[in-house]
């Protein structure tokens, strides 16, 4: 014989129920079975809520009622047979009425007992059960039973304990005489010795369920609900989360416990003294294997599941006076216990200076008042202090029967977290070692399931969620790139990129499941409004895992708010030399941050665009070697102009064909004046270990003043018209000289200048074609010949790689 439990949800609606009737009607080809079903979706929250409302004195209170008792005469007139619609329709009418009838005495007196309360939550199952009995019997030989006449409780009414020994005594007893091929009863509900109605509690159908089988010695217990299984993570916060095949009773309690809404807690308990497995199905896709619990697994992985509970208070009890003194653990708990105040964590310092226990947050307020009750003498004289109460607050366990044999695992669990940022407050791990939980805020719980989850359950994929600002010429490749590449990132480097954020000046547009970069342009015109706080607060709030802000711009106030993003964990790639020619002490702060927080912040495109020329600098200067000096030439642009600028083409001509083919800055004066070249040269002297401002820079100009003085671009673009004499004047002396113009910057020894030079033939930036760069650096290791970088240092498209090469290094660390 197999039980055959069904949920809420299986049987919300006539076309549920249908296909649960077509279940058990496969089923019973092969079994006699017992088959227990819920009452209809959220009837029992409505039935509540109606009590709750009339005891309030609320005019109200009948709105969910008649909302329930429309959809069961609903029910009845699609699904039972026509010649049976009379008989069932008087029962369930006579069921209301009795309803309607404890709801107005609730209104009456204005107070609902949990007797009372009882009653009326157990009338969803007695509506429900009988019901799809009648429809059942159009095809299949099936008995109707009410539970209350087999399972006896405790007088507890909610939540009651059940009476073993009365209880089996009476279904071995009916289920010996009943010959039918489907028995259909109620779940959750039972009664007392005196014949009063009780609940096993919230989900006490599972309960119910498994009580007869435990009883009948049942060969399997079957919880069919709206999902395949017990899964490896919460599928609604965890997309990657799959199904597990086979677990053990231990595993499947823990994760129940911890928040595994698939089946109830106290479900395992009467089916594992008999070892009766139990499989959990989806009544939806029947086909599904499902999850198989049972007494021993097969070998797979150490950890089976991640779970957590929300909603979660943790309260410390702490003082000198607790250290060597007995029985404090004992009037602590013996507190809570008498005032029905379930504790879901406990742990201890070995000190014996602080107790902290987690309990559910509807519990917090009356806890913290009766502990401190019970410690007054202790808290009046400073011997202990009152209790500490934090809220907002949630637990995520791993959970495995075979994590004991794996070492490591708390240390992947913790380091993982902490890699993102996720602050815990309170551990726990019994001595079993099947459980390690640990308590953080309810804000990080999906970040962390995620985080976990990933860790120890997915092809080490790591996955990077990208916010970008700035699609311009280098934002509009960039992701152009990412697209392209996001096959490859994924199977050759294990990297599943995503874009969740994309903003220009104007709009932003946010999808947490990842923008199509397909159709970005059109998600971006249709978005919302945007400024750089709100984009940044959306990020924040989003709080995803390994998220990294991209700054494809130029633009100072963007460079500005690194820092936020940096003290939230989110990393931060730009090619913006702004911030990291800022202030020292704005370049070292943020620096700091970065630290702190272990969170990265890279800048590889403000030098060279996507030469390696910082992260190489980075190497020297980590393994142990100094820089003495810099040669470079550091502006593809300035390059581009004075390899294609003669006495043939004007200077204005050349520039603005630099500006076309995106060489230069939006504003190429930043380029033509040399402070994006002081910029360069400033961040490549930080990075060796020198301390210089960018005042600290010699800015030899070879502009004309009023082209430095201009304020927009068609200025400074006459300008350069009106002194084209001064620009040939400059050609002819390098000229003269058989030498070349080539936009220098030097730092040698803490000292630091940017200038036109002229550059003989000789020398290796001599033959430095189109917008290439090159830089020099003279060190320890390399006195004389120096270490030398190389190759194109402008474009949009090697800038947008050097931001995806800073994106693949933050995946790979």
């Amino acid at each position: 014989m197999n039980v055959l439990k069904f949920g809420g949800s299986s049987v919300a609606n006539p076309q549920n129920i249908e296909k649960v009737v077509q279940i058990i009607a496969n089923a019973s080809v092969n079994s006699p079975l017992i088959v227990v079903v819920s009452a209809f979706g959220k009837t029992t929250n409505k039935l509540i809520a109606s009590a709750e409302q009339a005891a309030q004195n609320n005019a109200n209170y009948l709105e969910n009622y008649q909302e329930v008792e429309r959809l069961h005469f609903e029910v009845i007139e699609k699904l039972v047979p026509e010649n049976q619609q009379d008989e069932v329709k008087a029962y369930i009418a006579s069921l209301f009425k009795q309803l309607k009838t404890l709801l107005e005495g609730c209104l009456l007196l204005n107070e609902i007992t949990p007797k009372t309360l009882a009653t009326i939550s157990g009338f969803g199952e007695l509506l429900s059960s009988y019901i799809i009995a009648s429809i059942a019997s159009k095809q299949l030989d099936v008995v109707y039973k009410d539970s209350r006449e087999l399972i006896i409780t405790s007088n507890a009414f909610d939540k009651a304990q059940v009476d073993y020994q009365l209880t089996n005594a009476n279904c071995k007893e009916y289920f010996d005489k009943n010959k039918h091929q489907v028995t259909l009863l109620p779940g959750f509900i039972a009664r007392t010795k005196e014949g009063k109605s009780t609940t096993l509690g919230r989900g006490g159908s599972d309960y119910s369920a498994a009580i007869y089988a435990a009883a009948v010695n049942a060969d399997e217990l079957q919880i069919w609900t709206d999902v395949s299984g017990m899964y490896t993570a919460n599928p609604h916060m965890v997309k990657q989360a799959f199904p597990i095949p086979h677990i053990s009773y231990q595993e499947a309690m823990e994760l129940s416990h911890f928040g595994a809404k698939v089946i109830y807690p106290p479900t395992i308990q009467p089916v594992l003294e008999k070892e009766i497995p139990i499989r959990i199905k989806n009544t939806f896709e029947p086909e599904n294997v499902g999850t198989l619990i049972s007494k021993i697994t097969e070998n797979g992985k150490p950890v089976k599941g991640i779970s957590h509970i929300e909603n979660i208070t943790l309260l410390t009890l702490e003082g000198s006076g607790m250290v060597g003194v007995s029985g404090i653990s004992k009037r602590l708990f013996e507190t809570l216990s008498t005032h029905n105040i379930n504790v879901v964590l406990i742990t201890q310092a070995s000190s014996e200076h602080s107790i902290c226990v987690g309990i559910y947050d509807e519990d917090a307020e009356k806890a913290a008042l009766k502990i401190n009750e019970a410690f007054a003498f202790e808290i009046e004289r400073h011997k202990i202090d009152p209790i500490i109460v934090e809220q907002g607050l949630a637990i995520i366990a791993l959970v495995g029967d075979k994590m004991r044999n794996h070492q490591g695992l708390s240390g992947q669990m913790f380091s993982s977290l902490g890699k993102n940022n996720v602050n815990i407050r309170a551990i726990a791990q019994g001595a079993s070692e099947k459980n390690i939980s640990a308590v953080i805020n309810s804000s990080d719980a999906k970040k962390a399931l995620n985080t976990l989850h990933e860790q120890f359950f997915e092809e080490k994929v790591k996955q990077l969620n990208l916010f970008v600002t700035g699609v311009g010429n280098v934002g509009e490749r960039f992701l152009a790139q990412i697209h392209q590449q996001k096959k490859y990132l994924k199977e050759q480097l294990k990297l599943n990129v995503r874009v969740i954020g994309i903003s220009n000046s104007k709009q932003m547009v946010f999808d947490e499941g990842g923008i199509s970069l397909k159709s970005w342009k059109e998600q971006l015109h249709n978005g919302e409004a945007s400024t750089l706080e709100r984009f940044f607060e959306r990020t924040k709030a989003l709080n995803l895992r390994n998220s990294v802000f991209i700054d494809n711009t130029a633009n100072q106030k963007v460079s500005e708010i690194y820092e936020h993003y940096l003290a939230n964990n989110i990393g931060v790639v730009t090619c913006n030399k702004i911030a990291c020619a800022s202030e020292l002490d704005n370049y070292k702060k943020l620096k700091y941050i970065s630290r702190k927080y272990s969170v990265p912040f890279l800048f590889e495109t403000n030098v060279g665009a996507g030469l390696p020329i910082i992260d190489t600098l980075k190497n020297l200067i980590a393994s142990g070697d100094r820089v003495h000096k810099i040669q470079a030439v550091l502006s593809g642009s300035l390059n581009f102009v004075f390899n294609n600028f003669n006495e043939n083409v004007s200077f204005h001509d050349v520039v603005q064909q630099a500006q076309e083919q995106g060489y230069t800055e939006p504003d190429p004066k930043i380029d033509l004046s040399g402070v994006d070249v002081a910029r360069k040269i400033l961040i490549l002297a930080r990075e060796s270990g020198y301390d210089l401002e960018l005042s600290d820079i010699e800015n030899n100009s070879f502009l004309p003043e009023k082209s430095l003085e201009t304020t927009n671009n068609d200025d400074f673009y006459a300008s350069l018209t009106e002194f084209e004499s001064h620009f040939q004047q400059v050609y002819k002396e390098a000229a003269d000289k058989n030498c070349r113009l080539k936009y220098v910057a030097e730092f040698n020894d803490g000292k630091a200048s940017v200038g036109l030079q002229h550059i003989p033939f000789d020398h290796p930036f001599y033959n430095l074609e189109g917008s290439d760069n090159i830089v020099l650096f003279f060190t320890d290791r390399y006195p004389v010949n120096p270490l030398q970088i190389k190759g194109a240092g402008a474009g949009a498209e090697v800038t947008a790689s050097g931001i995806f090469a800073d994106v693949i290094r933050i995946g790979n660390q």
